[in-house]
This record gives structure tokens, C-alpha cells and sequence, in this order.
């Protein structure tokens, strides 16, 4: 019998895992799904539409990519086209055209996942390139009006929501409530210095549940925990990751976010509204944990984490931009193949005599 049926020689790392790419994906995907519900009856069916839109976009171009121009069996099974379409149009305001929302999927598959290689071989993540792209070009798109539908109750407070930004951020005449995004609303409110804690603990029922302005699928805290936990249940993610992002963002409002004693009874009431709002939970649970554009160690992953944490809250605190989260997993995406370098575990073997 010749070595060359004994042994098959392959690269490194050598680590076997009963569940394949699809499968991990399915999880994704059924951990998002709670998040989209939430939206649908928030928004109402657009945000349904603009998601499907997403998605068909997502899988047509990778599959016209990889059968037409790479030669090659089609990709779309192993599910990720669909990952990243979800994500996208999660990170659209539901009043987006869906020819926008089907560019953005173009660019995210065609520019930053097949234009290197496919799944595994981007370097930053899809998702968050698509939306970037779009913000860069159609921001006045991308910064429409964000409404849930008439006659649903859920809102933020008067304060944050009310006739006082009318002014500041314009008024759209929409079927539906037209109101400024949590973010939005508080970045505005302090330079406005019209800035109350009480209205800010008063909104931590509504950011929570997602009755509020926002992104399609940023809105709802407790759906996207909901699937964060399912993914952590199925071993998808490690738990460790998402909450350095969370408690990072967190720590550092409650240390350098406001001008309040750090241990009175309103200490903790900025801190808690910026994590509540915005992207935070969805980058924690379904962008900082992708396999493919984060650190491929789990001390590499904190740090990732970590970094994702600071770089948001610097947008959020000091920059012109109320929300950073996406703009932190991007620049930490960059920085990924550095932190593999160093942060890396030794060969076994190596090391000297003890």
C-alpha cells in the first residue's frame, strides 16, 4: 500500500467539526428570525419586503458570480447569501427604496465576499460593506424617515421624540409615526441642552422591547438577545465575545459619558440607554462574532471585541455620527490579520526547556 493512501498531507489548522457551514448557518439565520418578526410588526410588512429583496439580490449575484465568471458550482447552499442579505437589511431604515436595498446586496456579495474568493476569504465583513457603501452614496436614503406603522403605540418619550426636534431634524409626511432614532434624539437633545435622565429611563422599556425608531432590525434588544442566547446554546458563538462589546460600551459611558457622580441612583442611566439603542446588540450577537472577519483565537476575539467597544464609543461621544457600531467592526475588521499575528497560540513543542 503506497504513504499516499495512508495519509492525506493539508495545511493547517487541523480541527474537526461534525456541523458544516450551512448548518452553522441555519443557526444564524433561525437567530435572527425573532428580530425580524419583531420589525414586521413594528414596521409593518415593508420591513418583510425589504429584507426578502435583500436576500434574492444577496443570491443571485453570488450565484451569477460563482457559476458565470468563476466557473464553478454555485455557492448559495451553504446559506451565507442569506445571512448576509438579513443583515443588511437589518442595518436599512425600512422606508428605503428596495432597488437600494437590492444595490447594497450587489456591492456586499460581488465587492467584499467574491471579488476575494468567497465565503472565508473576505476580510471584512459583507453585511456592513453593502450598508457602508449605500451610506456613502445615498445617504439622504439612508437617513430618511424612520417609522413605525400608524396607530402602533410603542415610542419614546415626548422629550426624545417630541415637536422639540421637529425643527432640528425635520418633519416627513409618511404613513406612519415619523420620529427621530434614539441616538439621533439624544445627540440632538444635548446640544440642544434640553437633556433629561428621567426621560432617558422612562425609554428603557421601549428601546428594550423595539417599539421605537430605528434600523429594521436594530430596534428590538430582546429579540436580538433572544437569538444571541440561541446561537450561544448551539455553540455557535462564544459568550465571552459579544458581552466584552456590550459591557465595553457600557463601562466606558458610565466612566467618561456624562457629568453626573459615577455612584449616584442616575449613574448607570447613559450607559444603559446607549447600549439599548442603536446597533450594539445586533454588532454583539451577529457581527463581531463572524468567523470569517474576526481574530481566529478566542484571546484574539476579545480583543477584537474590546477595540469594536472603544472605537464606538469614540464615534458616538466626539464624532458628528450618533451611531458607530458598524463603522468599529469594520475598522476592527482591518486590523484582524494583525491581531492574528500576535496573538496567536505556541506550536506544540516549542518553547525551550522548562
Amino acid at each position: 500500500m503506497s504513504n499516499e493512501n495512508l495519509f492525506h498531507i493539508s495545511s493547517s489548522p487541523h480541527i474537526r467539526d461534525k456541523r458544516t457551514i450551512s448548518r452553522i448557518m441555519l443557526d444564524v439565520i433561525i437567530a435572527l428570525l425573532p428580530a425580524l418578526v419583531v420589525s414586521t410588526i413594528i414596521f409593518g410588512a415593508r420591513a418583510l419586503v425589504i429584507t426578502l429583496v435583500a436576500v434574492v439580490a444577496a443570491l443571485i449575484t453570488e450565484h451569477i458570480i460563482s457559476v458565470l465568471l468563476m466557473r464553478k458550482r454555485t455557492t448559495i447552499g451553504d446559506l451565507s447569501a442569506i445571512v448576509t442579505g438579513i443583515l443588511l437589511a437589518f442595518n436599512l431604515p425600512v422606508a428605503i427604496d428596495p432597488i437600494l436595498a437590492a444595490l447594497g446586496s450587489v456591492f456586499a456579495i460581488a465587492v467584499a465576499k467574491m471579488a476575494f474568493g468567497g465565503l472565508g476569504f473576505n476580510f471584512i465583513n459583507p453585511a456592513l460593506a453593502g450598508r457602508t457603501f449605500l451610506m456613502a452614496s445615498y445617504p439622504a436614503a439612508m437617513t430618511g424617515a424612520i417609522f413605525a406603522q400608524k396607530g402602533y403605540g410603542g415610542k419614546l418619550p415626548e422629550n426624545l421624540s417630541g415637536m422639540n426636534l421637529d425643527a432640528v431634524l425635520g418633519a416627513n409626511a409618511i404613513d406612519g409615526i415619523s420620529q427621530a432614532t434614539p441616538l439621533v434624539a439624544i445627540k440632538k437633545l444635548q446640544e440642544l441642552q434640553d437633556f433629561d435622565l428621567l426621560d432617558l429611563q422612562e425609554a428603557f422599556a421601549p428601546l428594550f422591547l423595539g417599539n421605537v425608531g430605528g434600523t429594521i432590525g436594530e430596534t428590538s434588544a430582546l429579540a436580538l438577545l433572544v437569538g444571541g442566547i440561541y446561537l450561544i446554546y448551539k455553540r455557535v458563538i462564544n459568550p465571552l465575545v459579544p458581552f466584552i462589546y456590550i459591557f465595553g460600551v457600557f463601562l466606558l459611558y458610565w466612566i467618561f459619558g456624562g457629568d453626573y457622580s459615577h455612584f449616584s441612583g442616575s449613574a448607570f442611566t447613559v450607559p444603559m440607554f446607549q447600549i439599548l439603542s442603536g446597533g450594539i446588540f445586533l454588532g454583539a450577537f451577529f457581527m463581531i462574532t463572524d468567523m470569517t472577519t474576526t481574530p481566529i483565537t478566542l484571546k484574539g476575539q476579545a480583543i477584537f471585541a474590546a477595540g469594536c467597544a472603544i472605537i464606538t464609543f469614540l464615534i458616538r461621544k466626539f464624532g458628528g455620527y450618533p451611531e458607530g457600531c458598524s463603522y468599529s467592526i469594520l475598522l476592527m475588521n482591518l486590523l484582524t490579520p494583525l491581531i492574528d499575528r500576535y496573538v496567536k497560540p505556541k506550536v506544540y513543542g516549542t518553547g525551550g526547556a522548562k
